[in-house]
């Protein structure tokens, strides 16, 4: 009989934007993980903890140690499933769930199409370790920041009206703003030299509140990146003249397409992305950190493009018996989520699933009930759970657990 049901272990990878000690949720929540040989340091920053089988930074079953990638190859049929290994021509698990936790702002940043990607994995292997794309979700568990897409183009365009921005305009003015145009400006945006954007931001902080419009948060914006960063980051201007900048509440959740522009700005998140690492980054990082401008120009794409496209709303899921459920579907086919949510005592039984999951309890106590085993839940415990499996969550005091999965 093969065990269904894998408790396990992960690990916490330290960034410069991660949040420092104990005050990252993603390193707490490691350091709770039964078994876990992680080490919490107080004066570390502590960015993303990984869950799933991308080889950089692997899960582990609790009870033996071995690599979970290693247990599903045995035993592929039972839990990953034929279906889902037939349709994605492999037996790994096709996502990859994180808990990020975000002190400032993450490189300005697009992950390459699955054409770009593979052609970047044949040249640079070391850099882009997979032939895959990589668009995402970002569900907030708190206050949560970001820039994601692009601004109506009409709002744009209002933007570079100001004197400052003008000198990123085409010399030959369009009749209309449109894409090409803003392609033109972003680019023109990242390739200028380090004092013309201090100056450009020096000069925007300058103009009278009420020049930016609805936008009002951009000059109040310069300085709290520019400490971040510096002055001189050319994400400064990309970020807050072209991008949506969202303030998200508990439970909201943004979709990120393949090559969608993008740069979370603070908060912790459940992120979940198809299965790969492939960035292109072009701000808030070292200019010795960018990669080519061409490249990330030219596979950029101009959706979303307003606040409200970003936004992956949640809907109610049908395999919750108790609708205590809620289900995030982004449009690709690598992976769904669900967030579980039970007041003390509260029960919800969720109906057998096409494929694997992986699931973290985030806070509370409370058990999972699955094949008739019963497993103990509380922050920081992660599941892997076989294909075909019908699973109980008990709560004995308020719990969250938040699922990913494939079909």
């Amino acid at each position: 009989m093969v065990e269904k049901v894998l408790q396990l272990k992960c690990n916490c990878n330290s960034y410069p934007w991660g949040r420092t000690g104990r005050q990252s949720l993603a390193a707490t929540l490691c350091e709770k993980t039964p078994g876990t040989d992680f080490k919490l340091d107080e004066k570390s920053p502590y960015a993303e903890m990984w869950m799933g089988t991308y080889p950089e930074l692997p899960s582990y079953v609790l009870e033996t140690g071995e690599d979970l990638q290693d247990v599903i190859d045995k035993h592929p049929d039972e839990l990953i499933g034929r279906a889902v290994a037939q349709k994605f021509n492999h037996t790994k698990l096709p996502y990859l769930p994180k808990v990020l936790s975000i002190a400032k702002a993450l490189p300005l940043q697009l992950h390459p199409n699955k054409s770009l990607a593979s052609k970047l994995h044949e040249k640079k292997p070391d850099q882009f370790t997979d032939p895959n794309h990589k668009p995402e979700i970002a569900l907030a568990l708190g206050d949560f920041e970001a820039f994601c897409g692009f601004k109506k183009l009409d709002d744009i365009a209002q933007l570079m009206e100001l004197e400052p921005l003008q000198q990123f305009m085409p010399k030959v003015k369009k009749p209309e703003f449109d894409d090409q145009v803003l392609k033109h400006v972003v680019k023109a945006m990242l390739e200028v030299d380090e004092d013309t954007v201090r100056k450009t931001n020096d000069a925007l902080t300058k103009l009278p509140k009420d020049s930016f419009g609805k936008f009002l948060y951009i000059p109040d914006m310069v300085p709290r990146l520019a400490e971040q960063y510096d002055k001189a980051d050319n994400g400064t201007l990309v970020a807050l003249i072209t991008m949506n900048y969202l303030q998200l509440k508990q439970g909201d959740s943004i979709y990120i397409p393949a090559d969608g522009i993008h740069a979370y700005l603070s908060g912790d998140i459940i992120e979940c992305m198809a299965r790969s690492n492939n960035v292109l980054n072009t701000g808030f990082c070292p200019r010795a950190d960018r990669d080519s401008i061409d490249t990330f120009i030219s596979c950029l794409t101009f959706t979303p493009h307003d606040p409200k496209e970003c936004m992956l709303p949640s809907q109610s899921f049908s395999k919750s018996k108790n609708s205590k459920s809620q289900l995030y579907a982004p449009p690709l086919s690598e992976f769904s989520m669900f967030a579980t949510s039970l007041a003390d005592g509260e029960s919800d039984t969720i109906e057998k699933l096409g494929g694997p999951s992986i699931m973290i309890v985030t806070e509370g106590e409370g058990t999972l009930m699955a094949e008739g085993k019963e497993h103990k839940l509380s922050a920081g415990y992660i599941f892997f759970v076989g294909q075909g499996t019908e699973i109980e969550f008990k709560a004995t005091k308020a719990l969250k657990a938040f699922t990913a999965f494939a079909e």
